[in-house]
């Protein structure tokens, strides 16, 4: 018998089209992989000999169940240069990968139907997490004429008695928008006098474009850093997503419960990760802002070739690697026996008869809508660009 709990939650949606999409390659078909978020580049050179240094020196052992000292230092360091926060060693954590991170910060302060506001369209995984806590999502549709930001409107109407969290994911999966330190300060406005918390998932903080500067909640105010779990991680920004790094920086009380968590589930992140992680935070950072630049053109580009085609509409995203185009002007057109109803059957039709990998605007809670992922080459994205201007060029 399978538990009651695996049953009420779904797998990934974005795996789903990444395992069709592999499918297809294996089977010689020369398909354009626009659907999973991972940076085309390699770790760079210094990381991974920070890596391969620490094998050599024997650091292949049990860690602190939280992290190293030394490397929650590096953590500390960071939050406080880059985004003014302080925080002791034992205000943060390290785990294997942001999304542990996410999830046992979601464990930690969610259960028994306590309400955690979710703005859609919203990373895939959080309302899976809220539902293994025995948590309620309560989802806020944000709309494109807003660039998909939560209003303080829509936050102050979405507030209840059980609402426990908060989950702002900015710059935004999937739709790569990042809030103004203005529009995040309106959010903190409601929120300040609230007895809840928020849940700032941060792990694209790097890679936002056009002068965007980002802001980091925690720094509005000690009022909100005293309710505020900030989480991010190294695989966006360093190009390290299978050296599974990721931290939490949060008041030390959910510190301690996540710490509680982390000890009976995978206790210590990988001890050669976290020794890779320490040269990613205090080596040089001439990588990060050579990806940043690329994707910036890529955005560029892939924006105005989507943005060309008739029946799309697309906001120009100020960070992630993302584009979150709204196609549903294409409902109900078909080409042979296929007719699209909806963003699923669009992402199906593209990855046919384009060869074209993408998910739907359903996975992440906004019908009408599909993702690209940018995190590839420019010769893709033109190719790309060709493909689906000629696929939907045959729908009427």
């Amino acid at each position: 018998m399978i538990s009651e709990r695996v049953h009420k939650i779904e797998v990934s949606p974005t795996m789903k089209v990444a395992a069709e999409a592999k499918k297809m390659k294996a089977e010689g078909i020369n398909v354009i992989d626009l659907s999973v978020g991972e940076p085309d580049f390699p770790t760079p050179d210094n990381i991974n000999e920070a890596a391969i240094k620490a094998i050599h020196d024997h650091q292949t052992r049990y860690t602190i169940n939280s992290g190293t000292v030394e490397l929650r230092k590096a953590i500390a360091k960071k939050l406080k240069e880059d985004n003014n926060l302080e925080y002791g060693i034992n205000e943060i954590i390290v785990s294997s990968g942001a999304k542990q991170s996410i999830f046992n910060a979601i464990h930690t302060i969610v259960y028994n139907d306590d309400e955690v506001i979710i703005p859609a369209p919203y990373w895939v995984s959080y309302p899976e997490m809220v539902k293994l806590a025995h948590g309620t999502s309560v989802v806020v549709q944000t709309e494109e004429k807003n660039g998909f930001k939560l209003t303080q409107k829509q936050l102050e109407e979405s507030i209840t008695p059980k609402t426990r969290v908060v989950i702002l994911c900015n710059p935004s999966n999937p739709t790569g928008a990042a809030y103004t330190e203005k529009e995040l300060r309106g959010l903190a406005e409601v929120l300040e006098d609230k007895n809840l918390w928020i849940l700032s998932d941060e792990i694209y903080e790097k890679l936002v474009y056009d002068d965007f500067k980002f802001f980091s909640f925690a720094s509005i105010s000690e009022k909100i850093k005293q309710k505020t779990i900030v989480v991010n991680g190294v695989s966006k920004s360093y190009a390290m997503t299978g050296w599974r790094i990721g931290y939490t920086a949060a008041p030390e009380s959910v510190i301690k419960g996540i710490d509680k968590i982390q000890s009976h589930s995978t206790s210590n992140a990988s001890s050669i990760s976290q020794f890779a992680t320490l040269e990613a935070l205090t080596g040089p950072q001439d990588t990060v802002e050579m990806m940043r630049k690329e994707f910036e053109k890529r955005r560029n580009y892939f924006h105005e070739e989507l943005s060309s085609i008739n029946g799309i509409s697309c906001n120009k995203p100020e960070g992630a690697f993302y584009l979150f185009p709204n196609v549903s002007s294409f409902f109900g057109k078909s080409f042979g026996d296929t007719t699209i109803n909806n963003s699923l059957d669009f992402s199906m039709y593209l990855l046919q008869q384009a060869k074209i990998a993408a998910v739907p605007g359903s996975a992440f809670g906004s019908e009408g809508f599909i993702r690209f992922s940018y995190a590839t080459s420019m010769e893709n994205l033109q190719e790309a660009a060709v493909r689906i201007k000629a696929a939907l060029a045959k729908l009427s």
